[in-house]
């Protein structure tokens, strides 16, 4: 008999695995401990649950936001009480904003035990409602079943973080005879396109040609939403917008390419300015990332109309396709440029732009790029249009030590293809566990570290704000070189495999033999 259908047995935590599995979830990364030890105990009774363990609880929930990105479907992560949730926030944060399914187990003390306020005792539930959309609490072992069914349906109707917490006493108790079967849930479908939203925005498209620009997420951002966007685009001179940070799209040789709305708000600004209708598709509308003296918050100017085609948890594809059959666009007659690059082959001593050119230049087909470089690796996006065909993902939320994480999560996803994580050596360190995560599980991940010994964005932060002159004392909280960090002798601390590049010659080398061998190695540039 199949997962669907029967009656479970065992144990809450024996209830808890079950209805993972039935519902299509059947990895989990984990960081446990006590009060999770009835739920381990039921992972070794249900080894097709594959369990992946990170030395921090940070790495896990960026593992799966990875892994969610790559499938479309949750990871789930367990975490050890109101501390071991604490320290998975942030990329749980990233994960959030990035609309990400993630299932959250949260072990906690015994409910009777709560009353007794012993050490690990804390508001799990107030820790996870900021970074979670949906939170839970199991009430006893037969609510586990309902919870779990609950957590799964949440993490996907719309996609987001579900965040279900687990007392022991739930875990270990035995549910009452006379559970009903297993069921897998049942999904709400996504919202169909709102056909008033898509009259008003084919009207102001007609009305402003050459001044529309439209951002793309979620689906619209992958293959099939990008050709049918990119029809439009061609058919009504309207301009692609990816947003500053992409949760996940497809580039490369035979796609569509939008443009990447840029980071820096002098430069966002500049891109935006002659944007008069901004069409948003999947995506909330482009921000700065903070408010600077004198400048706006808003990226688009103030007399720009911002129209919404479809929102998170609506028909994005089928959006895109009423927008183009409103504007009498066919599906057939564009093909999208497939361009070499032109930017020569680096040489002499290694810099950032080199970096990217030559992985941009060599990348294989149907690789998974992450991208946490900050600053580094900025130019590497333009770059990639014309790369052969990959995915590519980023952190989303701002909150950096993700790179390692993602990657981990994205080749536990898609085994057999190549991921390449180009990684800032600052971000790297607040996760650099995960490279132990990716050589346990034999991972075939490169990391490329932008080792430039300093936190740069935050120089630049610091002219963005208007500090003139950067001291002794602020130097010293944005510089990463006294002791300088030393990235191969810590990759193979970790059991990954390691060497130094100083030259373009020496990176491209390394590259390319990273490339043909299987499995995770690092290499420092050193710029």
């Amino acid at each position: 008999m199949s997962e669907a259908g029967r009656t479970t047995h065992g144990n809450g935590a024996d209830v808890l695995t079950d209805v993972l599995l039935v519902n299509g979830v059947d990895v989990c990364f984990a960081n446990p401990g006590t009060s999770e030890m009835h739920f381990v105990a039921a992972l070794d009774r249900k080894p097709q649950l594959r369990c992946i363990l990170g030395l921090h609880e940070n790495v896990v929930t960026g593992a799966a936001d990875g892994y969610a990105r790559m499938t479309g479907r949750p990871a789930a992560t367990l975490l050890h009480t109101g501390p071991g949730l604490a320290n998975g926030l942030a990329n749980m944060h990233n994960a959030r904003r990035a609309r990400t399914p993630m299932v959250n187990i949260v072990g906690d003390h015994a409910s009777y035990h709560l009353p007794l306020d012993a050490p690990l005792t804390s508001d799990i539930d107030g820790l996870a409602r900021p970074m979670s959309n949906w939170v839970r609490r199991v009430t006893g072992p037969d609510d586990v079943g309902p919870a779990a069914e609950a957590a799964c349906r949440a993490s996907l109707t719309p996609p987001g973080v579900a965040t279900l917490i687990l007392p022991a006493d739930s875990a270990w108790g035995h549910p009452a005879a006379g559970q009903r079967p297993l069921q897998k849930v049942v999904l709400d479908p996504p919202r169909a396109p709102d056909p008033d939203a898509v009259r008003d925005v084919a009207k102001a498209i007609r009305a402003n040609p050459g001044r529309t620009g439209m951002v793309l997420s979620g689906a619209a951002a992958l293959a099939e939403g990008l050709e049918l966007a990119g029809r439009i685009a061609s058919g009504c001179d309207v301009t692609l917008f990816n947003e500053v940070l992409v949760a996940h799209t497809q580039r490369g040789r035979g796609r569509m390419a939008p443009a990447r709305i840029p980071y820096p708000i002098d430069m966002a600004l500049e891109f935006m300015r002659d944007i008069d209708v901004l069409v948003l598709v999947g995506a909330p509308e482009p921000v700065a990332f903070f408010a600077y003296p004198g400048k706006p918050g808003k990226l688009v100017r103030a007399d720009c109309s911002v129209l919404t085609l479809a929102r998170h948890g609506d028909d994005l594809l089928a959006a895109l396709d009423a927008l183009r059959e409103e504007l009498g666009v066919t599906r057939g007659g564009i093909v999208p440029l497939a361009l070499p690059m032109d930017e020569g082959v680096p040489s002499g001593p290694l810099t950032d732009d080199a970096v990217a050119v030559t992985v941009a230049a060599r990348l294989p087909e149907n690789a998974i790029v992450v991208e946490e470089s900050v600053t580094s690796g900025r130019r590497f996006f333009p770059l990639s249009a014309f790369s052969a065909p990959h995915d590519f993902i980023m952190t989303t939320g701002g909150s950096i030590g993700e790179g390692i994480p993602l990657a981990t999560g994205a080749a536990v996803a898609c085994p057999e293809r190549k991921v390449i994580n180009l990684q800032a050596d600052g971000s790297a360190m607040y996760t650099l566990q995960g490279l132990w995560t990716q050589a346990r599980e034999n991972l075939d991940v490169v990391t490329i570290i932008f080792s430039n010994r300093t936190y740069a964005i935050l120089h630049a932060e610091m002219r963005n704000v208007g500090v003139a002159t950067v001291g002794r004392n602020a130097t010293r909280m944005l510089d990463l070189d006294s002791p300088a960090l030393d990235w191969a002798s810590l990759a193979r601390g970790m059991g990954v495999e390691a060497a130094v590049a100083t030259t373009c010659e020496q990176f491209a080398d390394l590259f390319e033999a990273a490339l043909r061998r299987r499995g995770p190695f690092l290499i420092e540039a050193r710029l």
